[in-house]
């Protein structure tokens, strides 16, 4: 109602903007999943790799027989091993009779996939081959399966030969002179696929694990660069549950805020709470465990909530809606929790949410697929649970923020939980002034300028957007190396705030040039004749963003809250200036896409003062409701109702645009005159256009421009001659 009215001719509207190569938040926390986990395993499996024991194949080198100790010594795979009699059991080989028994345990072996306990049997004795005379011989076998027949026969596998019966008479003995040689070759052959623990020394195991290591550092290596790419802004897998919130002490104190004077005197008592809950709770009063403050962006919500944490002096925790939502279910009321017990550590304390309605929005209202109770959901409830379990002397008060007081869950917004809604509204004419004061104290303002008048000049403008003006004109200050900031400075800073930069390098022929120029002489026309208009402040043909051309427009009364039909209808009169005199000027088949977005904006008010503000002959009836109450898949009027609604929208648009069109036929030699105007100077300010509005001819710096064009003119046609 007190924005500021801006009339653009747009141009460029399907542009194709390149967007910035983004990885998907979804995407890249499925990939850091999965590299944490492959690192768990691989981690897992060297452990397990470790402490396993590994085995090479056995490699005998000797066998030999001592005859006085009565021992025989092995050597396998460059160890000696020597046999001790004492050590093993004669019982188990009793059928040996009195041959000494010597056991060597070479470990689990496989022979023609069958595992078994593959053992070294060597006896020592006197014995008597074929009759002749005792000899001191050794008898060796191969036993397995950790067993052995009671007959003095050893079924055992040579060369992979399962059940080879040996021959006790023939083949068994040997002379302990031929010990060495000969048990050494048939040894090797009877033994297959026999292992034995290799050596576990750390250098062993550094190369055997050498390889995962590298896996696991080119793993850690992804994870980082994958951060970085997607801003560096995830949390890590091991804190996927834990708060967003970042703690601070706030030093910013209600001087600090601009304005908001109703809106301080409310906190007040807030401060005074968090200071001294004591005393309320001596008194039985309840204080109130949260407020809402909403209002449009920029107006300084989160600034009040941080000079209520200054004031009191308390922790500040500060967190955004969306940062409770995760991809994992479960997530967001986790955080919820670890959110309030972090709270209820440092109370009394401050829990700031801002963008509140993304996280507290109303539940499954118009959920397609019925799912009432899904992951957003239970944030709410978690939030709805927190809120109610802790006591009012706790010390600890939660602020929301949000743009949209109309969509969020009605049991967040009733009392025992956000007690107080506190509106944040645009500031006033006083307001700004004092804003602009604030942020012009560290600035090198030329005396010239008033602020008062450039408080005046932007009405609608947030705090966010005022503090933009002056640090955009500073910018502006520096770049043309002043020393100072003007009001020049300060008027293209605020052009710049409402459509963009200045495109001086957009090339136009002329006839482009001088349509854009009657499109804005036509808004500024139309509002010039119709009682009650917005002051017209500004018209230009320079391009600005995606604008050819706009005409500045602020409120006749300053902060005006209410609007009447009357000044809906020439609003809507106005906005059509600019098509009405592209029409009157070149005829119906020439008008241009410059009206593209005026044509939006009125459909919008024409909409709303039919179906919602019961501006029409259909009635008093709203068919509309306000934006958070509708359901995006249904509508509570009949196809016959939303006919008469397009017709009443029709017929009003129609009636204002035809009288538009009127205004600018009978005033086309004013018409002529701005766009004159428009075409020497490309802009013209309020001065320049009320002297039009009321004598009908050119300003004074219209004229001198015009005469220095035609001397620079013919200065230029002599040299060309020459």
């Amino acid at each position: 109602m007190n924005d500021i009215k801006k009339e653009e001719t747009s141009t460029d509207k399907n542009q194709n903007v390149k967007r910035p190569n983004r990885i998907n938040p979804g995407v890249t926390k499925w990939i850091k999943w999965l590299i944490t986990l492959s690192v768990i395993g691989l981690i897992i499996w060297g452990i397990w790799y470790v402490s396993v024991p590994h085995y090479s194949n056995v490699q005998p080198s000797s066998i030999s027989y001592d005859k006085d100790k009565k021992k025989i010594n092995v050597a396998v795979n460059n160890k000696t091993y020597t046999a001790d009699p004492d050590s093993v059991s004669t019982q188990y080989y009793a059928e040996l009779g009195s041959s000494t028994v010597y056991k060597f345990l070479m470990n689990t072996s496989e022979i023609g996939q069958i595992a078994f306990n593959a053992s070294v049997i060597i006896n020592v004795g006197t014995i008597t081959v074929d009759g002749s005379s005792q000899l001191e011989a050794i008898r060796y076998a191969i036993m397995f399966n950790g067993s052995k027949e009671s007959s003095p026969t050893y079924k055992f596998a040579i060369n992979n030969k399962k059940n080879y019966v040996w021959d006790d008479t023939k083949q068994c003995y040997v002379s302990a002179d031929d010990a060495n040689n000969t048990l050494v070759n048939i040894y090797k052959n009877s033994i297959t696929n026999a292992a034995i623990p290799s050596s576990t020394n750390l250098g062993t195991i550094v190369l055997q694990f050498l390889p995962n290591l590298l896996l696991i550092g080119l793993f850690v290596w992804f994870y980082l660069r994958l951060s970085k790419l997607q801003g560096g802004g995830e949390e890590s897998i091991w804190s996927v549950g834990k708060s967003q919130a970042k703690l601070a002490r706030s030093n910013v104190k209600f001087d600090d805020v601009a304005g908001l004077v109703e809106e301080k005197a409310e906190l007040i008592e807030l401060v005074d709470y968090l200071k001294n809950p004591n005393k309320y709770a001596a008194m039985g009063a309840r204080a109130p465990k949260g407020l809402i403050l909403y209002g449009p962006p920029g107006t300084g919500k989160t600034l009040l909530a941080k000079a209520v944490a200054g004031e009191a002096k308390v922790p500040f925790y500060q967190v955004t809606g969306s940062s409770f939502e995760d991809m994992l279910v479960g997530v967001g009321a986790k955080r919820v929790r670890d959110l309030f017990n972090n709270a209820k550590k440092t109370a009394p304390s401050i829990i700031f949410i801002d963008e509140f309605d993304s996280v507290a929005a109303k539940r499954g209202k118009f959920d397609i697929a019925g799912n009432s109770a899904g992951i957003a959901d239970q944030t709410i409830n978690q939030l709805l649970a927190e809120m109610d379990g802790f006591n009012t002397d706790a010390g600890i008060v939660i602020i929301a923020a949000t743009n949209r007081l109309d969509v969020l869950d009605e049991a967040i917004l009733r009392p025992g939980r956000f007690d107080r809604h506190i509106q944040v509204n645009l500031p006033d004419i006083k307001e700004r002034e004092a804003i602009l004061k604030i942020h012009a104290k560290n600035k090198n303002i030329s005396a010239k300028v008033n602020l008062n008048d450039i408080a005046r000049r932007t009405p609608g403008f947030s705090g966010a957007q005022l503090e933009n003006v002056l640090n955009e004109a500073t910018l502006l200050a520096v770049r043309n190396n002043k020393t100072s900031i003007s009001t020049e400075d300060i008027d293209e800073a605020i052009d710049r705030v409402i459509a963009g930069p200045a495109k001086h390098t957009r090339v136009l022929t002329e006839d482009e040039t001088k349509q854009i120029a009657y499109h804005e002489a036509g808004h500024a026309l139309v509002g010039l004749n119709i009682p009650g208009s917005d002051v017209v402040e500004k018209i230009t043909i320079i391009p600005r963003g995606q604008a050819a051309g706009y005409t500045l427009s602020t409120p006749e009364k300053q902060e005006i809250q209410i609007q009447k039909k009357s000044d809906l209808i020439g609003m809507i009169t106005t906005t059509f200036g600019g098509r009405a005199a592209e029409e009157v000027i070149y005829g119906k088949e020439a008008i241009s896409t410059g009206a593209a977005n005026d044509l939006y904006k009125i459909t919008n008010i024409a909409r709303a003062m039919v179906a919602q503000l019961g501006m029409s002959e259909l009635g008093m009836t709203q068919f509309i409701p306000t934006e958070g109450q509708q359901n995006p898949y249904s509508k509570s009027y009949s196809e016959q109702t939303a006919q008469k609604i397009d017709a009443e929208i029709n017929k009003l648009l129609t009636n204002c645009y035809e009288k538009a069109k009127d205004i600018i036929r009978k005033n086309k030699e004013e018409l002529d005159l701005i766009v004159t105007s428009l075409l020497v100077l490309e802009t013209i300010v309020k001065s320049q256009i009320d002297y039009i509005h009321e004598n009908k001819k050119l300003p004074a710096e219209v004229i001198e421009k015009q005469k220095q064009i035609s001397t620079d003119s013919k200065t230029s046609i002599k040299k060309n001659k020459k």
